[in-house]
């Protein structure tokens, strides 16, 4: 099996998918949001790349959710926090999601044949979904503000990890960012918390009042859910 990692949405060309299962992964905090939406009973997340594209689709579903820069889009429903994905919130409706990376870089992921939403919370439910799937993978790291993100890639080498200790898996070779990534999760030692905490993106949310997200995308394989794209939208 093959396993490449991206390291940011701008490092993403669409050639690099087909045939591949992507797992697209924004741990802060895209991907986590979507596994916690539909964990809460959400019936699904449309992702979209503009504000203006979810705005249009005001009127043919049920919630819109999303952010710009770690903040709420004024007048929408729900930001990006996965703690206000609740199943009195979300339960039964369909929401549009637009973030400032995650969802672009499930856009660019749609040329795979599979794609998947991949976060700290459900690593190891990934990694045997995507085994299953019998395909070689891209782990897509979304990044930050066009850059790499590191709990991106603590992910990325957590989801490798998982690969590895599979019994169904074998003959894994993988690029060199996936190598480097997979020796910096191993390496985290389980301080992965403090690492988000400390990551370019984890003080930007603790600025913005939002730690306890941070909190709640660090909890290794707390969740069975592993979001899916069927046509355009995550069930």
């Amino acid at each position: 099996m093959q396993i490449e990692v991206i390291s940011s949405v701008n490092e993403a060309q669409a050639d690099r998918f087909v045939h591949r299962t992507v797992i697209v992964i924004d741990v802060l905090r895209a991907t986590s949001t979507i596994v916690a939406a539909l964990e809460a009973g959400a019936a699904g997340i449309m992702p979209v790349e503009t504000v203006l594209e979810a705005r249009a689709l005001q009127c043919s579903v049920q919630l819109l959710a999303g952010e710009r820069f770690c903040r709420k889009i004024p007048g929408f429903d729900l930001g990006n926090s996965p703690e206000e994905f609740t199943p009195a919130a979300v339960g039964g409706k369909r929401v549009v999601l637009t973030t400032t990376n995650g969802t672009r870089a499930l856009h660019k992921a749609m040329r795979g044949d599979y794609v998947l939403a991949g976060s700290l919370n459900n690593a190891a439910a990934c990694a045997v979904t995507a085994a299953e799937l019998r395909r070689d993978i891209v782990l897509l790291c979304a990044g930050s503000h066009n850059e790499f993100a590191l709990e991106d890639g603590l992910c990325a080498g957590l989801i490798i990890s998982e690969l590895k200790q599979l019994g169904s898996v074998s003959g894994i070779d993988m690029n060199d960012l996936g190598a480097a990534m997979l020796g910096l999760y191993r390496s985290s030692d389980g301080s992965l918390r403090e690492m988000l905490i400390r990551s370019t993106t984890g003080r930007r949310l603790v600025k913005n009042g939002n730690a306890r997200d941070i909190d709640h995308c660090s909890q290794v394989n707390s969740s069975s859910i592993v979001p899916r794209l069927q046509g355009d939208m995550l069930v």
